[in-house]
This record gives C-alpha cells, sequence and structure tokens, in this order.
C-alpha cells in the first residue's frame, strides 16, 4: 500500500507532491518533537547524566530529521538530496535560527568564549574536510564517513573534558531538558510513536521533493539546500526562536553549534556510510561556497564581541536571504 501511495505522488500532479510535502514537513516537525520529549524523559528517569541528556541525546534528537531524511535519500539513490539537506541544514541554521535569535533576544546574547572556540574550531574543521573529501573526486566514500563521525566523538570527549574541568554549568543542561512526570510505559510509546513518524514522513519528504524537483525542472540538490533543509531543521529553528523569546538565547548558541557539528560529521557521515555519495563537480561548486562563507560569518559574528546582537542577528538573516534568492538568479 506505502509504494502504491509513493507511485501515486509521483505520477500525480506536481501541486499533489507540494501537499504531501508540506504535510510530510509537519508531521516530521510533530514527531520530532515527541522525539525528543520521550527521549529526555527516559534518559532522565533512568538517571542518565545530564551531560549526556544535554550534549549528546538532545542534539542528536533534534538532528534527527535531517539524519532520517538524509539516510533515505542515500538509501533510495538520491546522493544530491542526502548531502544537500545535510550542508543546507548548516547554512539554515548559521542563517536563519541564529538570525532570528539575535532578532528576538530581549539583550545581546552573551557567548561562553571557551566553549564557543572549541565548537567553532570543530565546525570549521568539519565543514574544511567534507568539502575536501568531496572536491578530490566527487564522492563521500564510507572511510570519510567513518572520518567526519571521529570527529564529532573527538568533539564529545572535548566537551565531556571542559564539564569536567567546570568550563560549563550544570543549569545550562537542566534547562534544556523537558523532564516528564510521565509513566515509563507512556515515555516509550511516544518514543517509539516519534520515531516511526520521523522515519515514515522523511520517506515521503524525499519522495515529494524529488518529484517537485523533477517537475520543475531544478536539480535536486538546489531544492534539498533550500526547501528541504529548512523543512528539517524546523527543531532547531523554533528551539532558537523559544529560547529568545524566554531570554535564553546564549542555549540557541551552544545548542545550534553543535547541531551544525553533528549535520556534517553525523548527518552526511553517516549516510555516506550507509551509502557512498556521489555528486557532481557542479553540485559542489554550489553547495560549499555558500557553506564556508556562513559558516566563516557566523564564527566573525560570535567571536568578535563575545555576544550575538539584533545587529548581527539582522546580518546573518540577510546572509541567508541572500542565499535563498540567489538560487532563484542561477
Amino acid at each position: 500500500m506505502l509504494a502504491d501511495l509513493m507511485m501515486w505522488i509521483q505520477t500525480g500532479s506536481v501541486w499533489i507532491s507540494w501537499v504531501v510535502l508540506l504535510v510530510a514537513f509537519f508531521g516530521l516537525a510533530k514527531s520530532a518533537n515527541f522525539f525528543v520529549d520521550s527521549a529526555t524523559g527516559i534518559a532522565t528517569r533512568l538517571r542518565i547524566p545530564k551531560l549526556v541528556i544535554g550534549l549528546v541525546l538532545v542534539s542528536f534528537a533534534t538532528t534527527t530529521p535531517e539524519l532520517s531524511v538524509s539516510l533515505m535519500a542515500a538509501q533510495y539513490g538520491n546522493p544530491e538530496m542526502a548531502l544537500g539537506n545535510a550542508v543546507g541544514s548548516v547554512i539554515c541554521n548559521c542563517g536563519l535560527a541564529l538570525g532570528i535569535c539575535g532578532l528576538l533576544s530581549r539583550k545581546p546574547v552573551p557567548v561562553m568564549r571557551r566553549v564557543f572556540l572549541h565548537a567553532a574550531g570543530f565546525l570549521v574543521l568539519s565543514c574544511c574536510l567534507l568539502f575536501f573529501f568531496v572536491w578530490r573526486d566527487g564522492v563521500l566514500n564510507r572511510l570519510e564517513g567513518f572520518l567526519l563521525f571521529g570527529v564529532f566523538i573527538l568533539y564529545s570527549f572535548v566537551l565531556l573534558r571542559q564539564y569536567r574541568c567546570g568550563d560549563m554549568q550544570e543549569d545550562a543542561f537542566t534547562q534544556t531538558l523537558g523532564t516528564a512526570a510521565r509513566s515509563m510505559f507512556y515515555l516509550l510509546f511516544t518514543f517509539l510513536i516519534g520515531l516511526g513518524g520521523v522515519i515514515l514522513a522523511s520517506r515521503f519528504v524525499v519522495v515529494a521533493a524529488a518529484t517537485i524537483a523533477t517537475r520543475i525542472g531544478v536539480p535536486e540538490s538546489i531544492v534539498a539546500l533550500t526547501l528541504v533543509a529548512l523543512g528539517t531543521s524546523v527543531p532547531e529553528v523554533a528551539t532558537s526562536v523559544a529560547a529568545a523569546i524566554k531570554g535564553e538565547g546564549a542555549l540557541s548558541v551552544g545548542n545550534i553549534l553543535g547541531a551544525n557539528i553533528m549535520n556534517v560529521c553525523w548527518v552526511a557521515g553517516i549516510s555516506a556510510v550507509a551509502n557512498p555519495l556521489v555528486i557532481s563537480r557542479q553540485e559542489i561548486i554550489l553547495m560549499f561556497p555558500a557553506l564556508l562563507v556562513m559558516v566563516l560569518a557566523t564564527v566573525i559574528v560570535l567571536y568578535t564581541r563575545d555576544t550575538l546582537s539584533r545587529l548581527e542577528g539582522a546580518f546573518l538573516l540577510s546572509g541567508y536571504g541572500v542565499y535563498v534568492v540567489s538560487f532563484f538568479v542561477i
């Protein structure tokens, strides 16, 4: 039945694909929300250290949509969408999420300098590695995927060391947790519902987006870099906006930088391990200049005064706007 539904989407009107894509994005966001809340609730009940929940589990859960969509795309022979989604999500997080965070925050968002320097260093390193791997031969192979994942493991160890040295406050992690007073049965049930919903919605996203790209004559990489990446980045953007409104923008900066590292090392890396990602030279030129420029702009903005002001937020948001508009020009 699912196969017949997918065939109906692929052979039907392009407007059907647009409706399916929007519904799938909504289902992806709701399912991811279930997944995040239930996963943190289960971890809290099992007395897993807050450090592990805050730095690993929450970051992993919020990037589940990107991972699921990219894995689906890699397995179903859409490498441009798999890599484009990972790269586009980083650009979206830097420009849209951090831009809105800076604009809506009640006061300039403080940045923990030592933590930021490590996170920014690993983000730039992982982006440069990804660019180098793909630029050489147009392929992100399994070994390179494992190497990117190794960078994420190293980053986790650095964070652990910072935490033990007292560079991070315990409060930062308690605020990110949605500690649930629900029963374990309810948490497990919503966990499975959320995970299943993410996987199913991701399949519809891949099919609908690929169909739209084919029908309107636009490369899948462009659709992935903009539309798909925006849809899968909903958890990070929503978290950023909510934190900014509550006056807790500093949490958003750390979470977004961590999510970006996971998008490059975890999402792109694991997708390549599942199925090597082969893309053309033209798509490489399309993806990576925008990625490197946006990442470097974000690092410079956050480094200058150890804060993210409204003006800097507007700058990042306008940069994302230029990035999106440029695709229409192309």
